[in-house]
């Protein structure tokens, strides 16, 4: 039996591989004859894979009826309209209404199914509406439609990652529950003995910490807890006395509390500037004033105005709320967050599993090798997705690691599309 399928918005083609394997193990012979996607690098890694194909380009420029007819549609419609790592404007945002080239074809070419992958913020998005209106069209073409938000850590890929996946069939409603669960961790997947960093951060890093105690510990300034590791617990900026230590521990607990904003009389946001008064309420030590002069002189504070919200109108009409610092209001004391402002983000722990992988910070995390860290390979990256060993995948680290963070686990789909085969 023949099986053929398109895949748009197809990435490096994840849903298509993962979909191929389900249909070899229903004993279909899966056939791609179409497929769609715009960005450069991502076409390389199609044509590395898939040499005798042609890749096609903008899919809102083809029309339905050049599509040669299929059985099932594969989309991962882009995300970051409805991402909580975009701007969540989701059908406002261009991006949000590719959706409707997707309904478009299903109404032109009515395939016996579909599967479609988004973020899992997609099901709460504008409380739930958003979701809504998608199944709705869906449905009105006269799909019966079933969604689930599934976490890859329990299809045997070591990566925390909830996607909302939306399937769809002429004949009955899919069930997506009840999977098999298998569980790996990320040890079972690195590779060992691989050139570690030598850089100034990690052997400061290094001096400070030994290898077990640095396992799932993230670098940043912005939270506490124990599994951070801040700056002034590495001393990067300069040193820092006890004190200086207790005093940023407290700031940066201290700043995240609500009161500071009715006190300040602003809309409350996640870490505000202190003043000298407000930091003195807290901090029991002597001689606060130069110890907060010396932070910010050695970069570990900053002096800077609270932030209020101001909502304006861009060029196309809409309302955009930002925070801007308001002069008229005094000066404090802030801890300086930049965002990923380490060489390293984050150190995984062999013994457990990768956070959800993003394309921002893929090359900000890191794994211990022997007594070095050094950053995931591209090829252990594409494991983190469930790729199998054969998989092409000739880009460069930066490029490689943009395309990972925005690509689907392929057992999930593998096993979705498994459940819908069987309704075909």
């Amino acid at each position: 039996m023949k099986l053929k399928f398109i895949d748009l918005f197809a990435g490096i083609g994840g849903i298509r591989k993962g979909l191929e394997l389900a249909a070899v193990a229903a004993g279909y012979e899966p056939i791609c004859v179409f497929t769609s996607e715009i960005k450069p690098y991502a076409v390389d890694v199609l044509k590395q894979n898939h040499p005798d194909e042609k890749i096609n380009g903008d899919i809102t420029q083809i029309e339905a009826e050049s599509i040669p007819d299929f059985d099932v549609l594969c989309a991962g419609f882009p995300c970051q309209a409805f991402s909580a790592a975009g701007n969540r404007k989701g059908f406002a945002d261009t991006r949000g209404t590719l959706f409707f080239d997707v309904e478009r074809i299903l109404l032109a070419k009515k395939p016996k199914g579909f599967i479609l992958e988004n973020v899992e913020g997609l099901v709460n998005h504008d409380k739930g509406k958003t979701l809504k209106t998608i199944l709705q069209h869906l449905e009105a073409i006269g799909y019966k439609v079933s969604y689930e938000v599934l976490n890859s850590k329990f299809f045997g890929v070591p990566q925390e990652r909830k996607r909302i996946y939306i399937v769809g069939s002429f004949k009955n409603q899919i069930d997506l529950s009840g999977f098999p669960i298998v569980e790996k961790n990320l040890g079972e997947i690195l590779e060992t003995g691989l050139m570690t960093l030598d850089t100034p951060f990690t052997k400061l890093l290094l001096s400070k910490f030994s290898i077990p105690e640095l396992y799932g510990k993230s670098i940043k300034d912005k939270r506490g807890g124990k599994n951070n590791i801040h700056s002034w617990d590495i001393e990067l900026k300069g040193a820092v006395s006890k004190d200086e230590k207790t005093l940023l521990n407290l700031i940066l607990t201290e700043r995240r509390k609500r009161k500071w904003a009715e006190i300040y009389g602003i809309d409350w946001m996640d870490g505000m500037p202190l003043t000298l008064e407000m930091i003195a309420s807290f901090y029991k030590g002597k001689r606060v004033k130069p110890l907060l002069e010396g932070l910010v002189k050695k970069g570990y504070l900053v002096s800077e105005h609270p932030k209020r919200k101001v909502t304006t109108t861009d060029k196309s009409g809409n309302s955009v709320t930002e925070r801007k610092q308001d002069t008229s209001l005094p000066k404090g004391y802030n801890i300086v967050t930049g965002k990923l402002s380490f060489e390293i983000n984050k150190i995984l722990d062999p013994n457990n599993i990768a956070p959800t992988l993003v394309a921002m910070d893929m090359q900000k995390l890191v794994v211990v090798d022997g007594q070095g860290l050094r950053r995931l390979t591209l090829r252990e990256g594409l494991r983190l997705f469930g790729y199998p060993e054969e998989y092409k995948f000739d880009v460069s680290e930066k490029n490689g690691f943009d395309l990972l963070g925005n690509t689907v686990v392929v057992p999930v789909i593998k096993a979705v599309c498994s459940r819908l085969l069987m309704d075909l």
